[in-house]
């Protein structure tokens, strides 16, 4: 598979042996017992390096899974409060929307109405502006405090970076509403094996 007559060899140990010509570097693979992996095709002449294509594919394969594990994307969350709430209450839901901000989310903190407490609109905005002075720390406002329908609500972006996170099965916590985003894998490096032909992946791979 790979068409181009020279290509520059390293061998299984890390040595550089140089530019070779393409059918030399396949007959030294072959001689030493390994494939010709072409890992470096945009360069000029292309690289290519003698080892496991097989085992290549799965330390390949490894890695890109760890990063995917690894990855954190940005996620969407709800903190919900009542216009009477509690100081307790909302300490425990301050304490909440930091945790969110510094894992590095961004928040939507809500004010939801019953009955006559929608007559009385200033405490929501009361309360999301004594909300927004206690997480300052952690956000920033993104828009003033908006009535819909029987809620008022504010959102809020980190000032955190993205924190990993371990991937679970555990459920969401009540207070939120998450959005994962998608994360981008790698595209695997041309390769052929000593004879000249694509050799297959271990088994279970």
């Amino acid at each position: 598979m790979i068409r181009i007559s020279q290509v520059r060899v390293i061998d299984e140990e890390g040595v550089q042996l140089g530019v070779m010509a393409t059918g030399d570097a396949l007959r030294l693979a072959q001689e030493r017992g390994y494939d010709l992996v072409e890992v470096a095709p945009t360069a000029s002449p292309p690289v290519t390096r003698l080892l496991d294509y097989g085992q290549y594919k799965y330390e390949l394969a490894k890695r890109e899974k760890e990063a995917k594990r690894k990855s954190r994307s940005v996620e969407f969350k709800e903190v919900r409060l009542k216009p009477k709430i509690g100081v307790g209450d909302f300490d425990t839901k301050v304490r909440r929307a930091i945790e969110f901000l510094e894992d590095g989310d961004r928040i939507k903190v809500a004010v939801q109405f019953r009955g006559r407490e929608l007559t009385h609109p200033h405490l929501g905005r009361e309360l999301l502006a004594k909300f927004a002075d206690q997480i300052k720390d952690h956000g920033v406002l993104e828009r003033a405090p908006l009535l819909e329908g029987k809620s008022m609500h504010i959102t809020i972006a980190s000032t955190h970076k993205p924190k990993p996170r371990e991937a679970t099965g555990g459920a969401t916590a009540p207070d939120d509403a998450s959005q994962p985003a998608e994360t981008e894998g790698a595209a695997p490096a041309a390769a052929v094996d000593a004879a000249g032909s694509m050799p297959a992946a271990p088994a279970g791979e």
